[in-house]
């Protein structure tokens, strides 16, 4: 009988779950408490990096968007940490914080077809 979920699957939600607790109740940076929202987490095959999808309903300008990113970037040590402390794992993956736009994107078709009926 196969399984219904692959493990790297699992690690995923768990990544994404944990990753999401972490920002909103251990990072002091008020820059980040801005409403940053975890979309999605993608690992590689060998599960030694992750891919972070997040979103900023905050920040509409590309500019600050990247300033967001490199705020992430930059703590990714402070996350991972506080993951290996909750996922018991042999290695924890490498964060990569990755700006998602398509939410925002979505918002804008809504409005215009709000608009237009």
């Amino acid at each position: 009988m196969l399984k219904k979920f692959s493990r790297s699957m699992r690690v995923e939600q768990n990544l994404y779950k944990e990753i999401s607790v972490i920002i909103r109740n251990f990072l002091r940076d008020p820059r980040i408490h801005l409403g940053v929202t975890i979309l999605a987490v993608q690992l590689s095959v060998d599960l030694h990096y992750a891919k972070v999808f997040f979103t900023s309903l905050q920040f509409q300008n590309k500019k600050k968007n990247e300033f967001l990113t490199h705020i992430l970037q930059k703590s990714s040590g402070f996350i991972r940490y506080h993951l290996g402390k909750t996922i018991h794992l042999r290695i924890i993956p490498k964060l990569y914080f990755i700006y998602d736009d398509s939410f925002a994107k979505g918002m804008v078709i809504s409005r215009i077809l709000k608009e237009n009926l």
